[in-house]
């Protein structure tokens, strides 16, 4: 089967959807499938799509319309990862046109699927799940640390990842000197934390997150929110925003949920009273993105042999 991708694998900092490609790519070849990144052979049997928008060969989604019109027999599977909610209300509208025409859509959560308000029946909800990697250093005590440690990390600076929070929270903790706070990833220019670590690989993060009791994140209407999910690979229980999207289709079972600051204070300080019953619900969590690269492949297995 020949499967063409219109995002390619990139190595370093991304955030997960890159993650997601690298992984599907390492799947497809290792189960003798050809991938390709641009349209340019004439019997590809896959147009898969990540972002309808054009990539770095300019292909867009209408460019997968054209193809699929001179090889009837091509299928497009789309996975919806950015839906657009992040203050870019051209790729929503993209977004809502393409999956009608879609032969097969895949969503990394239930309330992606529920935003978009997709309602036919050719589709999948596939949650995302992390890199196997991040599980390799988690600490299966319940100890805490003597100065409770609390995480975030994000690698885009779009101000929906809750930078206003991450602020608020990180005034309180000086002031308040109960815990400490780091931020690990990249930072808009106006705004500057107390403790700030820029991007590192995979790998360095996985040893970086378990040192840390807590993991706090105040991001919104997420698809598909990684960020949470290394988190819990790292055996971290979580303090999350309601209106995170996916974040709660992820978290509900192994943190606390909050509306505004000062509940969020709140729940923090729940988390701790409660700590050693929700760290072992954490330690329950054991999804991997393999899982997910492999659902891709027999979803699109299937296509290609009906």
């Amino acid at each position: 089967m020949k499967v063409y991708i219109n995002r390619q694998p990139k190595t370093g900092p991304w955030g997960g959807g890159t993650k997601t490609i690298n992984k599907f790519v390492q799947t497809l070849l290792s189960s003798g499938h050809t991938v390709v990144y641009t349209l340019q052979d004439n019997d590809i049997d896959i147009i898969f799509c990540f972002d309808p928008r054009p990539n770095n060969f300019g292909e867009w989604y209408q460019d997968f319309l054209n193809y699929k019109a001179r090889n009837p027999r091509t299928k497009i599977v789309q996975r919806v990862g950015d839906l657009g909610t992040h203050s870019k209300p051209d790729l929503t509208s993209l977004v809502k046109q393409t999956i009608d025409l879609s032969d097969y859509v895949i969503f990394p959560s239930l309330w992606a699927k529920e935003w978009i308000q997709f309602n036919k029946d050719n589709l999948s909800v596939i949650d995302n799940a992390p890199m196997k990697v991040f599980y390799e250093n988690r600490k299966f005590n319940t100890d805490l640390n003597e100065k409770i440690k609390i995480v975030t990390h994000h690698w885009s600076t779009n101000p929906k990842k809750g930078f206003d929070i991450y602020k608020k929270f990180d005034n309180w903790c000086n002031q308040a000197g109960k815990y400490t706070f780091d931020y690990i990833g990249r930072l808009p220019d106006s705004l500057s934390l107390t403790n700030f670590k820029t991007p590192i690989s995979a790998e360095q993060l996985s040893v970086e997150l378990p040192k840390y009791d807590i993991y706090l994140t105040a991001s919104e209407e997420e698809a598909g929110a990684n960020h949470v999910l290394e988190a819990l690979a790292a055996g971290l229980p979580i303090v999350y925003r309601e209106s995170g999207g996916s974040i709660v289709n992820y978290c509900n079972h192994y943190g606390e949920g909050y509306s505004e600051f000062d509940e969020m204070i709140n729940k923090v300080d729940k988390v701790i009273k409660n700590y050693s019953k929700l760290k072992q619900r954490v330690l329950q969590y054991t999804k991997t993105n393999d899982f997910v690269a492999e659902e891709y492949c027999r979803i699109i297995t299937q296509l290609y042999e009906n």
